[in-house]
């Protein structure tokens, strides 16, 4: 029997797995830059649209770093931020991780205050609106070299107490995690937790270099850790939260099919799997999307599996995650 819709968007839910970036949507990229009077090599929405046609994580990482030259201001960050916010609301969204990438801009010129500033703003914005809580993550990018990411931490100091984590993100492949073990011991110290993407492209081998060298509180995709048995049964036994990202899998060429994605056999395996929307606007869809996607293929308790995993892996105080999930309940008619 499918699963009504109205179940799928009603049901709360955190995201954990979103880079803020990545929802910059086409009508927003042409409005950004009409603000800020920035040439783009695009003539429409619709052309743009097209080229959203990638075949591996580096086609799509090329245009996203030219679509994030839009963004130039306190304003564009923060009405970026709040415009997914609207998003996630609509799909029972009621707390958010969003990762930002501030390499990205620093090194293009903008004061990382000018991305934080005004991400944190749009993120104050969406709570009085809409009710949603959300943490900030900050992303090292994995192709730049450790002494950049130390760089990057040193100067995201000010703004530490406002920072839940650090993350690592950018082309998988040929950039290990054992590439940035001091900057994450590092952050650790500054008493920062710590997640990684790790297993989308690269090997199974980068999944336990995420758990024994960076010493990860939650593991990014995730996907490739099937390959290894005795890496499944660790990630069950540690309740590891992974974030999964159905849709981006698709797009990506990570798996060929909706119907072959491994979310099934994750929850099978007992691992603590959640559903995200990776960067939705170049993906096509946000987080209700990608249930969506995969609900075809799973129970109605798989998808309130898949809910409470999203607040058992947050960084949430416990008494904000009981209540979650007491919600959950009471949505589900267990109460």
């Amino acid at each position: 029997m499918a699963i009504p819709d109205a179940f799928i968007t009603g049901l709360p839910k955190a995201e954990l797995h979103l880079h803020i970036e990545g929802s910059l949507e086409p009508e927003q990229m042409f409005d950004f830059a009409r603000r800020n009077r920035i040439q783009i090599p695009f003539q429409s929405v619709e052309e743009l649209r097209a080229a959203y046609n990638f075949s591996q994580l580096q086609d799509f990482l090329d245009i996203y770093y030219r679509g994030a030259d839009v963004l130039r201001t306190e304003a564009d960050f923060h009405d970026l931020a709040l415009a997914y916010f609207a998003r996630a609301h609509a799909d029972g969204v009621v707390h958010a991780e969003i990762f930002f990438d501030p390499q990205t801009h620093t090194d293009r010129g903008l004061p990382f205050q000018v991305v934080a500033d005004g991400l944190l703003a749009g993120m104050k914005a969406a709570e009085a609106r809409y009710g949603i809580t959300s943490r900030l993550i900050l992303c090292f990018l994995r192709h730049l070299d450790e002494a950049a990411a130390f760089a990057t931490l040193q100067a995201a100091e000010p703004w530490l107490d406002r920072i839940a984590a650090v993350g690592l993100d950018s082309s998988e492949v040929g950039h290990p995690p054992s590439k940035f073990a001091r900057v994450f011991a590092a952050a650790g110290s500054a008493g920062l937790k710590r997640v990684a993407h790790a297993g989308e492209e690269g090997p199974p081998d980068y999944v336990a270099e995420a758990l024994d060298l960076l010493k990860i509180d939650r593991l990014d995709h995730g996907n490739r850790a099937l390959e290894a048995p005795e890496l499944v049964t660790r990630l069950a036994r540690s309740g590891m939260a992974l974030t999964v990202c159905p849709l981006s899998n698709l797009k990506l060429c990570v798996v060929g099919d909706v119907a072959d994605h491994p979310i099934p056999t994750m929850l099978k395996r007992g691992l603590r799997a959640t559903i995200n929307s990776d960067d939705p606007a170049y993906f096509g869809g946000y987080v209700a999307d990608n249930y969506r996607a995969v609900a075809p293929y799973l129970e109605r308790e798989d998808l309130i599996t898949l809910a409470r995993n999203s607040f058992l892996g947050s960084f949430l105080p416990d008494d904000a995650v009981t209540r979650h999930l007491a919600a959950i309940d009471t949505f589900a008619g267990r109460s």
